[in-house]
């Protein structure tokens, strides 16, 4: 781990490296745990040699043929090693690996890709309750969250959901940028809220036991979430407005909804919906959220979830930005590409964020809440 100057002292450095070494953290948006920095400098061309072997004419086939490489690497290949040094480096217990849910066919082949993971790497398990997290714990192994971002692939089968939640999914996103079926995401200039059957979806993931995750979703379709829901409503991955003011980002009215269902708001590390400056974001603007989401509504209502780096080399960013973003609801010139935040420019500095909160003041009590025990308590109420 790169350690980040939060001009601690020893003693503070010690306490806050036991505090992660010791206790369960999580990251609930996980896009690890090899990122772009992580990846090999030579990787960088030999990817790109093969997708335009493959696909000469076509960047966004090339961006997708690398992408499904890379994933088989650090399943079973080349990458595997990578992928296990990185996850225990950055001291994360527990973390998301999401189901592509934009299609019934994405589903099926996601669900494999996803079982591939769990099945070629025994150091991982596939967590359906808080106890298996604690288990792996407990035993020095990982643990996999099954989640999604997404709806479309669902259309209005219900049925398929039971599936999912039948392989284990835990954690259900409502929507994506855009309207679907169940609402609409936060990127939609009208603002509705849930339909019809997005409350009966919502019905139905209380039924399994599923989490509700507004992430995503717009204004009122997070207060329709939380309004309509039985058990907590959570938003996996975003920030304040009211700290750095964005689409993704929630209002004060937002959050306050999402905390008296008992949910949690998680604070990610995306540096374009974090602060003015993505070249120079740093990780004490992502604790500038985190700060002002606790005063707002308590310790127990906040926690991570990173949203990046992706596993994707810088030629795969970039070209994801300029043809894929824009499909998927960003604004033009908007969202992922080849910044960082600086302090967690690879997940083997997740710990940082511990050392964070260190230097900001929390008590041990506080601290252990953020990196993990509030997504634990969210766990233990919903997926039983």
């Amino acid at each position: 781990m790169i350690p980040y100057d939060f001009g601690l002292t020893e003693k503070q450095q010690l306490r806050a490296k036991k505090l992660h070494e010791d206790n369960i953290v999580i990251d609930m948006l996980f896009q690890g745990p090899i990122g772009t920095y992580a990846l090999p400098e030579s990787l960088e061309e030999e990817l790109l040699n093969l997708a335009k072997q493959a696909y000469p004419h076509d960047e966004v086939a090339q961006v997708s043929y690398a992408s499904k490489l890379t994933r088989e690497w650090y399943t079973s290949g080349k990458l595997s090693e990578l992928y296990q040094e990185c996850w225990y480096e950055s001291g994360i217990t527990a973390a998301c690996r999401q189901l592509a849910i934009t299609s019934k066919d994405s589903l099926m082949r996601s669900m494999a890709t996803i079982q591939a993971e769990f099945d070629y790497k025994p150091w991982l398990i596939k967590a359906r309750t808080a106890a298996d997290i604690e288990t792996a714990h407990e035993r020095g192994q990982k643990a996999g969250i099954v989640t999604s971002q997404e709806t479309v692939g669902y259309g209005k089968d219900l049925s398929l959901l039971e599936m999912a939640y039948a392989f284990g999914l835990r954690v259900q996103q409502l929507t994506y940028n855009n309207h679907n079926f169940v609402g609409a995401g936060c990127m939609e200039p009208n603002d509705a809220g849930l339909s019809r059957f997005g409350m009966q979806f919502v019905a139905k993931c209380n039924e399994l036991g599923i989490i509700v995750d507004t992430g995503h979703c717009g204004h009122q379709t997070t207060l329709d979430a939380c309004k309509y829901s039985k058990t907590p409503v959570v938003a996996t991955h975003t920030g304040a407005e009211k700290v750095f003011f964005h689409n993704r980002c929630k209002s004060d009215e937002e959050i306050k909804a999402i905390a008296a269902t008992g949910g949690v708001i998680g604070i990610f590390a995306m540096p374009w919906f974090t602060a003015e400056d993505p070249q120079n974001t740093t990780i004490e603007h992502v604790l500038d959220h985190i700060d002002y989401v606790v005063n707002l509504v308590g310790a127990e209502h906040v926690g991570i979830g990173t949203d990046w780096p992706m596993p994707q080399t810088k030629w795969m960013a970039l070209t994801f930005k300029k043809y894929v973003a824009p499909t998927i609801g960003f604004a033009p010139g908007d969202g992922p590409s080849t910044e960082y935040v600086h302090g967690i420019k690879d997940y083997r500095s997740f710990g940082n964020l511990t050392a964070g909160l260190v230097s900001r003041g929390y008590s041990d009590a506080d601290v252990i809440k953020i990196i993990g025990g509030n997504w634990m308590r969210v766990l233990k109420l919903v997926c039983k």
